[in-house]
Parts: structure tokens; sequence; C-alpha cells
């Protein structure tokens, strides 16, 4: 599991749960949070694209 900041994960739950674009698609992670407003996740993972990727399947956990 990937340590992350409880608001990121709260952010890239309610990312992946609308559906709206592919978890695998970095840019479009980055790219839907910033317009939905969510600075947390994108910062987060334009900064931690490695660690995100083993997040995607290993898991994510609040640190």
């Amino acid at each position: 599991m990937v340590k992350v900041p409880e608001k990121v994960l709260q952010e890239l739950e309610m990312i992946r749960t609308s559906g709206a674009i592919n978890m695998l698609d970095t840019f479009a992670v980055i790219r839907c949070a910033d317009q939905l407003g969510m600075q947390n996740a994108a910062a987060w993972v334009r900064n931690n694209r490695t660690l995100y990727w083993d997040g995607i399947f290993a898991g994510f956990e609040a640190e």
C-alpha cells in the first residue's frame, strides 16, 4: 500500500468513482483534479508519478 495524505486519498477516490477518466492516464487524472479544484491530488500526482503508479497496483491508504 502507498501512504498518501488523507485529503489526497479522498480526492483521488472522488475522481475514481466519478468514472470520468481512466485512472491509468496520469495526465488525465491531473487535468481532472485541476478542473475540479482538487489541488491536493493534482499536486501529489504531478510530484509523485512513480508512487502513484505503485498505488494504482498496490492500493492507497491514508497516512
